[in-house]
């Protein structure tokens, strides 16, 4: 339901209207989505109440609304999902991408008034209420994305206790956002950890039971693929770390040391690790400059692969630089071409910088590109064992189309290790 005029328009699926007085039903409550320029739109608050602060971002997938919101990169972000219902099929602990949701705010089309799924423990709506993160549904998500799309993310205000737009749109104005901010420093590990040192946290999950060799079910039903041997030992920078990506990186044969974002590179080297991994995160990637000197130390001494922030980072470490996109590139349809290859992947994405290829040495190749808009979405070193993407091969939520390259980084630590 979007606010113009002093009128409310009341959309498909919205469980509530307009009453005399300009006041909701009675059990309905009022929030209010509003942007930095002024754009405001009004509908039902669910989730828990409050006010939340920060950049209004869209995104694209059509599932997967449990991994958006406990992936570490929307830190500082109120997200918008275009899908038009949201909610269907509950949530899961072993959907979760963190220990934690991270989007400040959420807003959808219409809440799903059933969840319904075996493995569902609760509602979306209970979810956000235990967390205290508001929400609002019943708003026009077309019009919200459309507005992004022509005027660029901005900083917006989701708020149940504000009254008066006017002051939504104060605090939406003086809000943070996302550009000059490390967030990472937030979401990073505090210490480094071994990950999965059982092998039970990585199995990949499977609807077929007691069909393969070595297959485990947990308590409540679920069974479990076996996972390969270890083949090589990695370094993994925990810039905001999803968990399936740890999770591909062990059924790829990796066995993974996670650390700390600000681990310099002589703490790295002296663990020997076979090759380092550079993980997503959130925030401004100019703004963590202590990566981008701890990077720098390893360029040339171990194989390195990074995704995401990751990518970004590399980037710089290389002498490279980044610049914020209009409305970043969140979900799981974005078109990639391999320009060695010719082929086209659909990828899953969550960022809103990118690389600038005008800035990159000539020593770095850019590999792939958006077919969107044309800009950075992979690159490698021509001499050193060195590549990254902007996308993430680990999906969740997404297609599958780029898994391969754990693959490829297990290729390339066999082939410098043969070099040596």
């Amino acid at each position: 339901m979007e606010e113009k005029g002093g009128e409310m328009r009341v959309h498909s699926g919205l469980r509530f209207k307009k009453a005399a007085g300009s006041s909701l039903l009675p059990g309905c409550m009022r929030a209010i989505l509003a942007l930095e320029d002024g754009r405001h739109f009004v509908g039902e608050g669910y989730g828990a109440s409050g006010t939340a602060v920060g950049e209004v971002c869209f995104n694209t997938s059509m599932t997967g609304y449990q991994e958006v919101l406990t992936d570490p990169s929307y830190r500082g972000q109120i997200v918008s999902m275009t899908c038009p219902q949201v909610g269907n099929y509950g949530i899961n602990p072993l959907d979760d991408e963190s220990g934690q949701p991270h989007v400040r705010g959420f807003v959808i089309e219409e809440l799903s008034p059933v969840a319904s799924n075996w493995r569902s423990r609760e509602t979306l709506d209970a979810y956000l209420k235990r967390w205290g993160i508001p929400g609002i549904q019943g708003i026009d998500t077309r019009a919200l994305t459309r507005h992004l799309r022509d005027k660029g993310a901005m900083k917006g205000c989701l708020t149940t206790e504000v009254a008066g737009v006017e002051e939504a749109v104060r605090r939406a104005r003086e809000g943070s956002g996302v550009v000059g901010m490390d967030y990472v420093r937030e979401v990073t590990t505090r210490q480094a950890y071994d990950w999965d040192p059982s092998d039970r946290l990585s199995r990949r999950w499977t609807l077929l039971r007691g069909t393969g060799e070595g297959q485990d079910a947990s308590e409540n039903g679920e069974y479990f693929e076996p996972l390969p041997p270890v083949r090589h030992t990695i370094v993994a920078y925990d810039f905001g770390m999803k968990l399936n990506i740890l999770r591909r990186l062990r059924q790829e044969g990796f066995r993974v040391r996670v650390v700390p974002a600000d681990t310099s590179a002589d703490d790295v080297l002296a663990l020997n690790p076979d090759g380092v991994f550079l993980s997503n995160g959130p925030g401004d990637p100019s703004a963590l400059d202590y990566v981008h000197r701890n990077l720098k130390g390893l360029i040339g001494r171990k194989p390195i692969f990074g995704i995401c922030l990751g990518h970004q980072m590399l980037a710089y470490a290389l002498g490279g630089k980044t610049f914020k996109l209009k409305f970043g590139h969140r979900g799981g349809n974005q078109p990639v071409k391999d320009l060695e290859t010719g082929t086209v992947a659909i990828t899953s994405q969550n960022h809103g910088f990118a690389v600038d290829p005008e800035s990159l040495p000539d020593s770095v190749k850019v590999t792939h590109v958006n077919l969107n808009d044309g800009t950075v979405e992979g690159m490698r070193h021509r001499e050193l064992p060195i590549f990254s993407v902007q996308y993430h091969p680990e999906a969740a939520p997404g297609p599958n189309d780029a898994t391969y390259f754990f693959g490829q980084f297990a290729k390339l630590i066999d082939e410098a290790g043969a070099k040596r």
